[in-house]
Order: C-alpha cells, then structure tokens, then sequence
C-alpha cells in the first residue's frame, strides 16, 4: 500500500483526509473504501505474482493500481462510465499498463478472459453472485460483502471441488452491486 499514491485517486477537495481511516467521495455516490477494509480483503485474497484478478467495481482506481502491483493482470468492471473513464486516466497516467477496465454490470463479471485466480468485489451483494463464482478457477479466491444496507459481513469464498467454501472474515459497509446479480437500486 505504500507504493501506490492514494491521494492521485481522489479530487483536491478530500486530499487532506485521503489517508484518514474511513470512505472518501469519488463521485456517482461512490466512494473510495477505508484503508483498513482494503487491506483486509487483499490480505484475504493471498494474491500471487503470476494471479490473473477480476475486480467488480472500479471506483477510483486505487485498489485496482493495488492488484495491479501484486498481480499479473487485472480486469476491472465498473458500471459508471464516467468513473471508468477517470480510472483509467489515473492509472495510465500513473504506469499501470497491466490493467484493462471495462464499463458494465459487474454482476456478470468478465467470462470473456475467465477463470481468474482471484475476484474482488467492492459493492455489496444480496447473495455471492453466481457468475462471478463461476468464473473463478478450481482453487480460486474471491473476497465479497454479502447483505442488505443495514448488515452486510465481508465473506471470504474458496472454490474447492467445484463449490464455495465461504469464511465469514467481520462486518462491513459498502455501496450496493447495482446490476442483474445485484441491487435494483442503491440504498
């Protein structure tokens, strides 16, 4: 975390905060997550050099430049154009040339460059989005949070034999996945 400059991934109007502990606005009713709960879930993910990721949900950028420093590859779904578009200015202005990021439903992943070895997902779900379980590789490891606006728990989900072994890792509080695997609307 130390080698990507968070402050590059927000406006000038929040920089004094961006190393403070809690979510910074970054536009569309989305937010930058805390610092903590984005080491918790890189931590959980146990990424290798060699891991192909999927990240749903852009944002800003940041954790995408983080996956991108302890990955190979990184495809990132983000459902708002406008983020999208501002990400991948930030990250190639910033070097980052082993990052795609797309624009549409994160819900539905990216089958098109599956199975990854890793998925991460920053929005909230209802339940663990089965697409993006089926595009994790036998052995594969994605970190979501899992619930409703007033409780959601973070859940750590290893694909084993085919199926979802699910670790309940602590509460969170994330925006809402909007999309065909997601939320019909935010909170």
């Amino acid at each position: 975390m130390s080698h990507v400059p968070r402050h590059e991934f927000v406006s000038a109007d929040y920089r004094d905060q961006i190393y403070e502990d809690h979510p910074i606005p970054i536009g569309e009713g989305q937010t930058i997550s805390q610092p903590y709960i984005v080491a918790i879930m890189l931590q959980a993910l146990a990424l290798k050099v060699s891991d192909v990721v999927l990240e749903i949900g852009t944002g800003s950028g940041y954790v995408t430049a983080l996956l991108a420093e302890l990955s190979v590859q990184v495809y990132s779904v983000e459902r708002h154009a406008s983020l999208a578009r501002t990400a991948h200015a930030t990250l190639a202005r910033l070097g980052y040339t082993n990052v795609e990021v797309l624009i549409g439903d994160g819900g539905n992943g990216f089958p098109d460059r599956a199975p990854f070895d890793a998925i991460v997902v920053s929005a909230a779900a209802p339940q663990i989005p089965p697409p993006l379980f089926d595009q994790l590789r036998e052995g594969g490891r994605m970190v979501v949070p899992v619930g409703s606006a007033q409780a959601q728990e973070l859940q750590l989900v290893r694909k084993h034999g085919g199926q979802p072994v699910v670790s309940t890792m602590e509460g969170c509080r994330f925006v809402p996945l909007i999309g065909s695997e997601g939320y019909r609307s935010g909170w």
